[in-house]
Formats: structure tokens, sequence, C-alpha cells
């Protein structure tokens, strides 16, 4: 099985080293000490959702928090090709499904998306409310699925500022993917970006859902005028808690990182 993963705060592992020692305290201590009960000898690992993961064994568990004997260090780099996962708002929990699922998957990161038909409106006190809500969701997932990256959850954006970001994203040498059950191409048809070169900025490839009742047609117009392309996920129309995590897993195969 592998070794259950705790979080530190971004930037609170770079200075630690194989062979040294690292407390985890404060809430992730208490998770791990008090209600995992985790003992002497035991492996486990902590990450800082920026890729820095390390491989520790339970020293001493004491009020203070969790002892570990740092074995080995691993900084594991961003993709050169994010995949980045645009959700329209949704009633229910269906867009934190949508997320939960889409961070296990792999998603690099996660964009709210006011959509026409969404029936959820993020405005004021509500908006930071409910960005909170999907921060929490997308690091619980995380550190079910193990990983070291936690993905980004940027603020709402409405359809004018997504084409904008949609258009920015195609001039850098990324794609953005409309999914649309009427669109002529099929998701596994699109020509991908290639990695950049080594040390150049990643490329994104933007997946963008839309909500129960669907995009509105001048949306997706919107969208293609800025470089993004309508695509036919399968023969089947999914949720919106399901459509978005299906194509990034099929992504994911793509570009090899299922391999």
């Amino acid at each position: 099985m592998s070794a259950p993963v705790f979080l530190a705060e971004p930037g609170a592992l770079a200075d630690v080293r194989a062979g040294g020692t690292y407390l985890l305290e404060g809430a992730e201590g208490r998770h791990a000490g008090v209600v995992q009960r985790r003992a002497p000898g035991e492996r486990v690992d902590v990450v800082d959702g920026r890729g820095v993961r390390l491989r520790a064994r339970v020293a001493d568990v004491t009020a203070a928090g969790v002892a570990l004997d740092v074995e080995e260090r691993v900084d594991e780099p961003v993709p050169g090709v994010r995949l980045v996962l645009v959700q329209a708002l949704a009633k229910g929990d269906r867009d934190e499904l949508a997320i939960e699922a889409a961070t296990e998957v792999g998603a690099d990161a996660v964009v709210p998306w006011q959509a026409e038909r969404s029936v959820v409106v993020w405005r004021g006190e509500r908006a930071a409310k409910s960005r909170a809500r999907w921060l929490g969701t997308v690091r619980a997932a995380a550190k079910q699925a193990r990983r070291a990256h936690v993905p980004e959850v940027d603020a709402a954006l409405d359809t004018a500022a997504l084409a904008a970001r949609a258009a920015a994203v195609v001039a850098a040498g990324g794609a953005a993917l409309v999914l649309h059950e009427e669109a002529d191409a099929p998701l596994a048809s699109v020509v991908l970006p290639a990695a950049p070169a080594p040390g150049g900025p990643s490329r994104d490839v933007l997946v963008v859902v839309g909500p129960e009742g669907g995009i509105a047609e001048r949306e997706t117009e919107r969208l293609v005028a800025a470089g993004a392309v309508a695509v036919r996920l399968g023969p089947h129309v999914l949720r919106t808690s399901t459509a978005g995590p299906v194509a990034l897993a099929l992504l994911a195969q793509r570009l090899g990182r299922w391999g």
C-alpha cells in the first residue's frame, strides 16, 4: 500500500533534505499522530502542494507533532503540458464533484466559470466562500490521490474573461477545447500541444465544461472565435460532474501521463 500523504505549506520543505528530520505539526500533525495514530517506523509522505515530496518514517509522536526521519526528497516538475479544467458553476454539489474527480485524475488547475446558464451565481461574500470550498476540495482530493501538486483554483471568470484567457492560451502554443455534444470533431482527433523545450514555460490545455443546461450557442461561438475548438467527448451525453474528469483522463493518457 502506498504511504499516506500529509500537506505542508508551500515553501515549508525548501530546506529539508534526505538524511534530515522534519516535524509535521499543526492540523496535519494532529491528524497523523492523534486521528490516524501513526507509530514509529511507519512510512509517510509529506508534500508541499508545489511538487516537493519527502519520503519519511515516523521517528516519534509528541505533543508538538510527528517527528519524521527523511529518507528521500523528490522534486516533481510541473508538466510541460498542463491540463486545466474550466468548470461551469452548477447547482447542488455537481461542480465540486467534478473538480474532486478531476484532481484525482491529474488536473493541474481548475477555473470556475460563471456560464450564462449556470443556476449558481458567485458574487461578493458568496464568491469568496465558494472558492474557499473549492480549494478545500482539491486539497483533500490531492491527498487522496497521493499527489505532490495541488491544483491551482482561479477566481471565477465570466464568458468574456474566459474567451480572453482562451485566446491567450492558444497564442502561447496551448489549446482550448470546448466539450459540446453537437461538435463534429471527436476529442481523440484534436492535435495537442507539444511539450516546450527544457526550461520553457508550460503550455495549457483548457477543457471547458458547461452547466446542466449546456453551453449557450453564443458562448460557444465566442469561445471558438477566440481560438477554441468545439469537441465531442463520445457517443453519450455526460453530466457536468463527469464530463470534465472523463475528458481529462483521456487527455492524460494521450499525453503519456498514464503510460
